[in-house]
């Protein structure tokens, strides 16, 4: 019976290689739409934003100063909020980020754990320390405002509403001690500083959600609005400090030579030597030995500001396309005199491949935080040269997501970090082409699937990231696999690439949701990917494609496909004929609309072998069912 049936099949179909389905199963289709917010008039229904989309604008003016022999910040600012969205706003929401080293906080609570990123442990604790925001005046023209305090957010209730148009202007002033290792975001070693979410800033309120105030406890990093900064940084005068925009008082802090150095790195491919090792930590750097000095820095469509400062560190620069990239290391940082060919390379590649790099600078400081990214500051540790070249582009990836294309790290690591570490594999594989580590970097995330991807151990991606047991997998590692996949081996690199770049053209500056994502890739490729996202980022589904059968008749070879596991995916089928020839045959995923068996057939050929997956590119769970041969 199942010959006669399959030889009815095979006269239907080997006439022509043609595709059949077979034996179809009712099930609950896997191709069924995901289920999205309805499209409206602030996000359109092809991913973009809508003719009304609507954000607000946050813009600071602080005024600072670090105290280094008492390790403590304080600070003043003037915050002007503007309301753009339709609704009048009776109360603001507001981060104290700092109060996650207070010892009262749900981080120093909880003791959480850290991420173990490689053989890097990254710490999402204080470390003991024990800190947190000392918050002064909180007031809005002469008059103070009632507010609220909840660990790392606080409310601030308005005189009166600021209705839609409007803007309000409020005063903070506050201090904190500066942690010697806060959350892996920011830290002290020595006489470096690099520091971060280090002023009282605005939550987001946008047309999904309203505001956005999920408490900081480390693993989730920030969602910000965008606006102005203008920061005046004044610190004793041996210390020279690097931070977020364009340093607006160069004659009063910078010597002469410094700054003809810095206008000949603007001028020259190659790199240029602003601070020498021989200069590093004399006091031939600094304009004056006494006393202390003002920095003064203005940055505007950026959605936060961070800042480095040292006496005793090497400065290297140069420029492409008029944009300054800059490294900034220690004397005795091991590989660094490399690092700026590295970030250079970074700029460069990223700005060719997706979009242009649009601040002035890209600043990289080496020091004892393993890996953070700010507006164009970035913090990386030193380590042997692959790891640094990753951790330095990873962390200037971050300038495009979520810098620029601001999604929400607090619940969408995923379209952060993941989409950033896709992109950084194609990095590392152009920086090191031609070595066997260049080469193969591409697989590394699938090489790792087995270790992460355990059944009733792996969580979904799109759970929020402190959830998340393996965040090293969720938001990094696996994203970067299934993003490769879907360019390479399911869409086509020239239609994703075509499709990621509008994204990332039509979010600038925005607030993007994972659904506006999703549309805009299917409204670029063409092609309907709700059932990818699905086993990709909603579920642990696994792959398992398997010959079940080949069957030889008086008309060709019949292979039957089984799906045996619980995704769907495009399979590459690898046939071997008896007089010697070998092709492989690409079947699209919709071999799988009818069920979970696909027959194809080699009308008039004699298939002596045939393989699964030949390049070995997919997460096939079991590669034992993946080949078939004559015996």
């Amino acid at each position: 019976m199942v010959d006669a049936l399959l030889l009815a099949l095979l006269v239907l179909t080997l006439s022509s290689p043609v595709l059949a389905q077979v034996d179809t199963i009712p099930h609950l289709s896997p191709f069924r739409p995901l289920d999205l917010p309805a499209p409206n008039i602030w996000r359109a229904g092809d991913g973009r934003p809508g003719p009304e989309y609507w954000q607000q604008r946050v813009d600071y003016r602080i005024r600072a100063s670090v105290d280094p022999a008492a390790n403590v910040l304080t600070g003043r600012e003037t915050i002007r909020y503007e309301n753009r969205s339709p609704l009048p706003l009776p109360y603001l929401w507001m981060h104290l980020e700092q109060n996650v080293c207070a010892p009262t906080s749900v981080a120093s609570t909880l003791d959480q754990p850290p991420l173990v990123f490689g053989e890097v442990a990254f710490d999402f604790s204080c470390q003991g320390f024990e800190g947190g925001n000392a918050l002064g005046e909180v007031s809005s023209s002469g008059r103070p405002l009632d507010h609220e305090v909840y660990g790392t957010t606080m409310r601030v209730d308005l005189p009166a509403p600021v209705p839609p148009g409007g803007a309000i202007e409020i005063e903070i002033a506050w201090s904190f001690p500066i942690p010697p290792y806060g959350a892996g975001r920011m830290g002290i070693d020595g006489d470096l500083y690099e520091i971060a979410w280090w002023y009282p800033r605005l939550a987001v309120y946008d047309d999904v959600r309203g505001w956005n105030h999920e408490p900081y406890i480390g693993a989730g990093e920030f969602y910000l609005e965008y606006g102005s900064f203008d920061v005046e940084l004044t610190v004793p005068a041996q210390f020279l400090v690097f931070a977020t925009g364009e340093l607006r008082n160069p004659e009063t802090v910078l010597t002469t030579a410094q700054r003809e150095r810095l206008e000949r790195a603007m001028a020259s491919d190659a790199p240029v030597a602003i601070i020498t090792a021989e200069e590093a930590g004399t006091p031939a750097t600094r304009p004056s030995s006494g006393g202390s000095l003002t920095w003064h820095f203005t940055a505007d469509s950026v959605r936060d500001f961070a800042f480095a400062m040292s006496p005793n560190v090497r400065w290297d620069a140069t420029s492409w396309d008029g944009i300054r990239i800059e490294t900034v290391y220690r004397p005795g940082a091991a590989n660094w005199e490399e690092a700026i060919r590295m970030a250079e390379h970074t700029i460069r590649h990223f700005s060719e491949r997706w979009r242009r790099y649009p601040y002035p600078h890209a600043t990289t400081i080496e020091g004892p935080i393993a890996g953070m990214e700010y507006p164009m500051i970035t913090f990386v540790a030193g380590t042997d040269r692959e790891n640094l070249h990753f951790t330095l582009m990873h962390e200037l990836g971050h300038e495009w997501f979520p810098m620029v294309v601001g999604s929400n790290e607090r619940l969408h690591p995923w379209m952060d970090e993941g989409l950033n570490t896709f992109i950084d594999t194609y990095g590392q594989a152009d920086y090191f082409a031609g070595t066997a580590f260049g080469d193969t970097i591409g697989q590394a995330p699938l090489h790792e699937y087995p270790a992460h991807a355990i059944p009733g151990v792996e969580q979904p991606i799109t759970l929020r990231p402190v959830e998340h047991h393996d965040l090293y997998w969720t938001a990094y590692r696996k994203p970067a696999l299934l993003f490769r996949l879907l360019r390479d081996e399911v869409v086509g690199a020239e239609r994703f690439d075509r499709s990621f770049r509008a994204y990332a053209d039509a979010w600038a500056f925005k607030h993007p949701t994972p659904a506006d994502f999703f549309r805009m890739m299917a409204d670029g490729t063409g092609m309907d990917l709700d059932w990818f996202w699905r086993e990709w980022l909603y579920e642990t589904a696994r792959l398992d494609v398997a010959i079940a059968e080949v069957k030889k008749t008086n008309v060709g070879t019949g292979i039957v496909l089984e799906n045996r596991g619980d995704m769907v995916m495009p399979v590459d089928l690898e046939v071997t004929y008896a007089d010697g020839e070998t092709e492989t045959v690409r079947l699209p995923v919709e071999m799988w609309n009818l069920g979970d068996r696909f027959l194809w057939g080699a009308p008039g050929r004699n298939v002596i072998e045939a393989r699964v997956d030949p390049r070995g590119v997919y997460p096939d769970v079991d590669r034992s069912n993946d080949h078939w041969s004559v015996e």
